[in-house]
């Protein structure tokens, strides 16, 4: 489908300008962390989901180009996985992490206590929501609007990495290849983060912080190419948009259903990028890689 031409110039002008500004406003995040402003460290991140967006137009590259028209008409099957498949996988996941860690199963919602205070759990079950209920409503949430509303911020990098960035990469080195260097730099420009301030695995984990660097660009492999598929199948941005947020969304649901203290094991789950219960996100991805076909689209 995609008929783009590589551009060394304006590739080397996106990776810069990308990382550059994302670093940067992850050491902010960083000391806005040490300085118990956790509230502006996560809205700053948020806020950086749209940087790859701005090095697209720093690149020069048309953003016209992106395939931004909403298209339902023979997309029902793309958006339907897009919506629906990152909670299950999510859970998938989490599933494979208790068969092996069963002493980690707690559905009494210690975890939510330890994270909000015992005080704010009896208030929350005071006004009627107990422990159950809110899983209840969590998931709800995660399968009817919460994929609608993080899609805006997920679409910041999806224009970024899909619109632009896995384009030039493909038609340099094939789809299959694309994939893999694509997905190794989108794991990378998160390594800060993972390094300073333990996202997505703590820092409590066996080979802090190297092996949680190497592990995330495994996963950033397999939703890039999960994601890239989708944009490819659906000609349209919104839809890897879709599964970009409701990945976001359903990933925290696992430890509603963990003990506490569980830190150390953070690097195998139970959330959907540990080693362990990342698995059926990896086997849907290694499906739709090696279905791919590969030819070069340069020269």
């Amino acid at each position: 489908m995609n008929s783009t031409s590589f551009n060394k110039k304006q590739l080397i002008k996106y990776l810069l300008s990308t990382f550059v500004i994302a670093w940067i406003m992850q050491f902010g995040a960083y000391i806005l962390t040490n300085k118990g402003l956790a509230i502006f460290s996560t809205l700053l991140l948020s806020v950086m989901m749209l940087v790859p967006l701005l090095g697209v137009v720093i690149s020069g590259y048309k953003l016209k180009n992106i395939f931004w028209k909403p298209i339902v008409k023979g997309n029902i099957i793309p958006i339907l996985i897009a919506w629906f498949s990152p909670i299950l996988f999510t859970f998938a996941g989490a599933l494979l992490y208790f068969v092996v860690f069963q002493k980690h199963f707690d559905l009494s919602g210690k975890s939510m206590i330890e994270s909000i205070g015992e005080n704010a759990f009896k208030q929350m079950e005071q006004q009627g929501i107990t422990f159950p209920i809110y899983i209840l409503i969590s998931i709800v949430s995660c399968v009817t609007y919460a994929p609608f509303l993080n899609m805006f911020f997920a679409m910041g990098e999806e224009v970024g990495w899909r619109g632009f960035l896995y384009p030039q990469l493909k038609a340099k080195f094939g789809i299959k290849l694309g994939y893999v260097f694509g997905g190794i730099i989108w794991g990378i420009w998160h390594w800060p983060l993972i390094w300073l301030i333990g996202y997505e695995y703590g820092t409590e984990y066996f080979g802090f912080p190297i092996s949680g660097m190497l592990l995330f660009c495994l996963v950033t492999v397999a939703l890039g190419t999960i994601c890239d598929w989708l944009y490819e199948k659906s000609k349209c941005i919104w839809v890897p948009s879709i599964f970009h947020g409701s990945f976001n969304a359903a990933a925290s649901l696992p430890i509603l259903l963990s003990t506490p203290n569980i830190e150390s094991y953070r690097l195998l789950g139970p959330f959907p990028n540990g080693l362990i219960s990342c698995v059926p996100l990896v086997i849907f991805a290694l499906i739709l890689f090696f279905k791919s076909a590969n030819p070069k689209t340069e020269e």
